[in-house]
């Protein structure tokens, strides 16, 4: 219950932001009285479309830990939270990349990395991951979370789901236009937008929505790949990283909230492969011993 909530204020206060953001700029103000301003149009869905894919970043790690519970370890007092922060040091070290904060989270078997840039990153493991994985295990996985960093894949998703966006607002937004032009063609008397307008852009909306979320998750199931290549080449050899994953195959993940999913190291199976954040652990496995 606690994460929907955050999900709906965050979600409910970026939307208010970029709506007075787009007031602002007067690109709001695409539907005029000689019809559609498409370049206005365009401006806007660009302010909504990356706005909150950018705003998302921006905020991702403070939302992780709200939605995690995730602790950073800044002064390691066990054993093990030593051990993790020496082993995330040792391998941004060899990656060349400035050290992120290492954080633990109360949860079943899963790990992710966050963060606006490769020098403000968040590491961060569950406590379910530790207690089912040996130290050479855990260790491919943090590998695995930091090659996502290396990668810089926050800001390559973020970018082509701004893309994404631009182009599912536009469209629906066009679409809507003539439907509503059509409807009302022997109605000289009304102006601006009507029902029918409004109806198609959500029905729109939703539809390419839908197919955007599927070019989205392509690309996150190939930034996987990567970052289990990018384990193997960290760690010297891909068994570390296979050993992994055959563990991840015989375990349920745990899930992680909608801001993370995609930078866990395990996803949910959803009901269709195209909507997946993840590859399947076999195709992963393939993969690596190719």
């Amino acid at each position: 219950m606690k994460r929907i909530i955050l999900f709906l204020i965050t979600n409910l206060a970026v939307m208010l932001v970029l709506g007075v953001v787009a007031s602002l700029l007067g690109v709001n103000k695409y539907l005029t009285g000689n019809g559609l301003n498409l370049g206005m149009l365009l401006g806007f869905a660009a302010v909504m479309g990356f706005g909150g894919s950018f705003i998302s970043l921006l905020m991702s790690k403070t939302m992780a830990k709200w939605s995690t519970g995730a602790q950073v370890i800044e002064n390691p007092q066990t054993q093990v939270e030593r051990w993790l922060v020496d082993t995330v040091a040792r391998l941004t070290q060899r990656a060349g990349l400035p050290m992120p904060e290492v954080a633990l989270y109360d949860g079943e078997p899963n790990a992710f990395a966050t963060g606006m840039s490769r020098n403000s990153a968040l590491v961060a493991v569950s406590t379910g991951l530790l207690q089912t994985m040996n130290e050479k295990e855990v260790e491919a996985v943090l590998a695995h979370e930091i090659a996502h960093v290396a990668n810089g894949d926050m800001v390559t998703l973020t970018l082509i789901q701004g893309v994404v966006n631009t182009f599912v607002i536009f469209i629906s937004r066009v679409i809507g236009y003539f439907v509503d032009q059509a409807l009302r063609k022997n109605d000289e008397e009304s102006s601006g937008p009507g029902i029918g307008y409004t109806i198609t852009v959500i029905v729109c909306d939703l539809l390419f929505g839908v197919l955007a979320s599927i070019i989205v998750m392509y690309f996150s199931r190939q930034r996987e790949f990567r970052a289990d290549a990018g384990a193997a080449h960290l760690l010297g050899t891909p068994q570390p990283m296979i050993a992994a994953l055959q563990r991840l195959g015989g375990m349920e993940a745990g899930e992680l909230p909608q801001s993370v999913a995609t930078a866990g190291i395990a996803g949910r199976p959803g009901w269709s492969a195209i909507f997946a954040t993840h590859p399947s652990i076999e195709e992963r496995i393939a993969a690596l011993r190719g």
